[in-house]
Parts: C-alpha cells; structure tokens; sequence
C-alpha cells in the first residue's frame, strides 16, 4: 500500500493561483516549507526577463518519511512569455527516487502545444489544445498588478498548470492587511485567498500573504487534513537540514470496528462523514461503488464487486468514447512500448477470453514487480517495466498498460483500502491504488498489489475516490478527501 500525498502536495503547490513573483529581473526567492509545523523541503521562485521574454520558474523539493523510508519528490516548473503575458512555452520536470521525467511545450501561433513527454529515454509527442484564456505566471502577475490589493477587490480567471496540463479555474479576493510572523519576523502583509477548482477534486482554497510588491511571504494550505506552509526564509534555512516527518500514520483512516474476512463478503457499506462543515466530498459511483447522500451529510458508499462475465473476446471494438480513451497510451500508461507489449502477450498466453486475461495480467504483475519498493515515488508503466519495483501505484499502472496493450480498455483507481495489519497500523484504511477493467458491459475491478500481498485482489474493501488514466493528478482527490471525513458505520453483508 503506496500512499501518494507527497506527490499531490507538490502538484498543489505548483499550481497554486496565486501571484508567486514581481520582484525585478533576476531575482530568486527562497521559501521553507513545513507541514504540520516540521520543515520537510523548500521552494526556489525565479523570475528572469531576457530577449524579450520573460521565464518564471518555481522548484519544489520535498522529503518525508513512510515508515521510516525517507522519500524525495522534486518538482521544477518553468513558465515561458512575452512581456505583456502571452504564452510561449513551459517545462516541467520531475524527479522521484532517481526516476526523472520531463514535459515541454511550446505553444504555436494556431493556438496548438507543441507537447514532448520524456521518460525513461522515451519520447510520447503531442498536439493539444491550448485553453483559450489560460494564464501562467507572467499574466497572472500582471493581472495582479492591475487590480490590485486594495480589501475586497476579487476577480477569476484561468491558470494553467503545465504539471496537469490543464486550465483551473480559480478565484482571487484581495484580504485585509495584517502582522504575520515569518519565522520570528513579524511583518505587515495583505492576505489573499485563492480558491481553486481542481478536475475531479473539487476545491482547494490557498491563502498567501504578500508584501507591497506582491512577493509571497508566506502561504498556508490544508492538505489531507494538515496545513502545510511555505514561508520566506534566508537560502541557508531554506535548503538547510529538513526534519524527520512520518506521513503515514497521519493519513490512515481507522474503521469503527475490525472487517473479518472482507474478501468473503458480497458488499460492504461504508457511511462516511465529512469533518468540516460544507465539505464538498467528490466520491464516484460506478459499476463496483453505488454513492448515495443522506440529509444530515453523511455520504454512504456500497461496494459491490461486479463479476467479470465469461466468453467476452478481446479486443474491444465498440464505439464509445470514454472506453475507447481507456485504450490509449498516456505518459504514464505506455501501452505502445514494446516491452509493455511483450509482458502482455506473455501474461495472457493464448487465451482470447477477456475475463481470463486480465486475471492473468494481475496475476503476473503481482509477481513480476518482485521489490516491493517504498522509496518509489511514482513511476510509470514503462519504468515499472524496466525497474520491477514498486508498491500499489507501480502494480497499477502496469497493470492497466498491459491491459490496454493487448485492446482492453483499463484504468487506474485510487482510493481507499482496508487492511487489518501494515505495519505498525492496524485495522483502518489508506490511499491505495487498484485497475478496473471494461469487460463487456461492465468495468471489473483488479488489485494486482493485494494479490502480491497474499489479500486475494480486489474486493469489498476498496472505497474508490477518483478514476483516471494513471496520471498523478488523480491523487488529488485522495489526498484533499482522506483528511475530510471519517467512517463512522461499516455494514458487511456476507455471500
């Protein structure tokens, strides 16, 4: 069981809406970043104006510990524009144990990004859209300076994130001035609150506080549950000596009683209760996972496990959309390589039932991946491939590439997973990862981690949160839901 929300904390600070930068040329800016009050990484904001061009980049580094495995994600995020705003370019690249990759555009003058995706010396080449009225940093810092800080001053607009490759819609409201203590250095600042409308997530709402000049000075954001702060700093403490923070056992949900041989159950009912009022829970319903929401706010959740039916050939050869896109090979589900292909080929023998191929699939991926890693930070199906290590997101993509290797529509889940013994943990949930395959009429869940483990694969136990194309932004939801709610009633019925 892989927990994710390092990953997601990253991807949230990246894109965060709000004005990081309007210092003068050159200048660099270095932040600490701290969650729940320990130090666990830094931020280096630069601005550089050149050739007409303006080049704004932002590093993130950050280091916890899951259960006593430090892991290092580094993100580096660079934003390329005219002087007045226009959009040019991007890159972005990230590192987790050793494992980089890379995503660079430029944008054309037919509104096209000119899209190179790099991992593992491999190339995946692209030609999207570019969202119509989208900003990055330069424009959002001179939309800023046209409107503002005067209290009570808010406007929306736009804000690409070059880590999702999409546009969020965010709103901006211009807050009260107010003393705030930077590390001991107290400060008159102006509040500004950020609320994000992340795909699939929902809201994430961010507050910085910036000084006359719009540099951030200090920004807070709850994550998970926990507040995680970036806050300016001299370089020395920025990039200095981070603490020892265990994420883990802050991210594992307790189940109001033991679950005794869950995968012997039909289904399980699970009502869960947002922690703060108004939350907006996002929980999809599905062919394994039906949502229902009751008056007082309490969301119940039914899983079911759908049998896979027999005599179903593959490949798929319908016609709808949403399916069909479950066969393409993404940056990181890698269907089209040739050693995802081979795996697959050799994983399913020479069955052409789909039912006993993916069977087969999840079988050979819980063996294949032979370390069960948990210094991986997130890898794709291709790396996966090559490496063989890995935990629960490693055997989900490449489960699901192999899947759609061989014409089956797969996708990567990620939610919740009961497990009555990790660790030092007991009997409680954590962010996991699973596949479910389109089989039929009918998307049948794979858990080819639980399998590994001995657990039997996927069942009742499994609460999906978000379901997507294995792309690490599906790990947002996670990581904003399992800090808002608690289980507070678990019904099992038996077979």
């Amino acid at each position: 069981m892989k927990v994710r929300h390092l990953f997601a904390i990253c991807l949230i600070l990246a894109s965060a809406g709000t004005p990081k930068l309007a210092f003068a040329e050159a200048e660099t800016e270095y932040l600490a970043i701290f969650m729940e009050g320990k130090k666990v990484g830094y931020a280096i904001q630069s601005r550089l104006v050149a050739d007409g061009k303006v080049s704004t980049s932002e590093e993130v580094s950050l280091t916890i510990s899951r259960v006593n495995v430090p892991v290092t994600i580094n993100t580096t995020e660079t934003h390329i524009e005219t002087t007045n705003g226009e959009p040019l370019g991007f890159e972005v690249t990230q590192e987790f144990a050793g494992m980089p990759m890379k995503v660079a555009g430029t944008i054309d003058k037919q509104g096209k990004i000119n899209l190179i995706a790099t991992s593992m010396g491999t190339e995946q080449k692209s030609t999207p859209d570019w969202p119509s009225g989208a900003m990055m940093a330069e424009a959002l810092r001179l939309l800023t300076l046209k409107k503002g800080l005067k209290q009570g001053t808010s406007y929306t607009t736009k804000i690409f994130s070059p880590a999702l490759l999409q546009a969020i819609d965010a709103e901006i409201l211009i807050g009260p001035k107010q003393n705030v203590d930077l590390l001991g250095r107290v400060v008159a600042l102006t509040e500004v609150t950020s609320t994000l409308n992340m795909p699939g997530t929902g809201e994430i709402i961010s507050t910085t506080y910036v000084d006359q000049d719009l540099r951030t000075q200090k920004s807070v954001m709850p994550v998970a549950g926990m507040q995680v702060e970036m806050v300016a700093c001299a370089r020395e403490f920025a990039l200095g000596q981070n603490d020892v923070f265990e994420l883990v056992d802050k991210l594992f949900l307790p189940s109001p009683q033991p679950l005794d041989d869950v995968a012997s159950a039909k289904s399980i009912t699970y009502y869960l209760t947002p922690t703060e009022p108004n939350t907006n829970l996002i929980i999809p319903s599905g062919d394994n996972q039906k949502v229902r929401r009751l008056g007082n706010g309490t969301i119940v959740v039914t899983v079911e496990p759908v049998a896979p039916p027999a005599n179903i050939r593959f490949p798929y050869k319908g016609r709808d959309k949403t399916i069909l896109e479950a066969l393409n090979p993404t940056r990181f589900l890698q269907s089209d390589e040739k050693q995802i292909i081979e795996l697959a080929h050799r994983a399913i023998g020479n069955t052409k039932d789909t039912a006993q191929a993916v069977r087969r699939i999840e079988a050979f991926v819980a063996d294949y991946i032979d370390n069960k890693s948990l210094s991986v930070g997130y890898a794709s199906a291709a790396e996966v491939a090559e490496s063989r290590q890995g935990d629960c997101t490693e055997h989900a993509v490449l489960t699901a590439a192999m899947c759609r290797a061989v014409g089956i529509p797969a996708q990567v889940v990620t939610g919740l997973a009961y497990v009555s013994q990790w660790h030092t943990l007991q009997n409680g949930f954590g962010g996991h990862a699973w596949t479910q395959a389109y089989i039929g009429d009918k998307w049948v869940g794979l858990d080819a981690a639980f399998k590994s483990a001995g657990l039997g694969g996927y069942e009742p136990g499994h609460i999906a949160l978000a379901v997507g194309n294995g792309n690490p932004e599906n790990f947002l939801n996670l990581a904003k839901t399992i800090g808002l709610l608690k289980i507070d009633k678990v019904t099992i019925n038996k077979k």
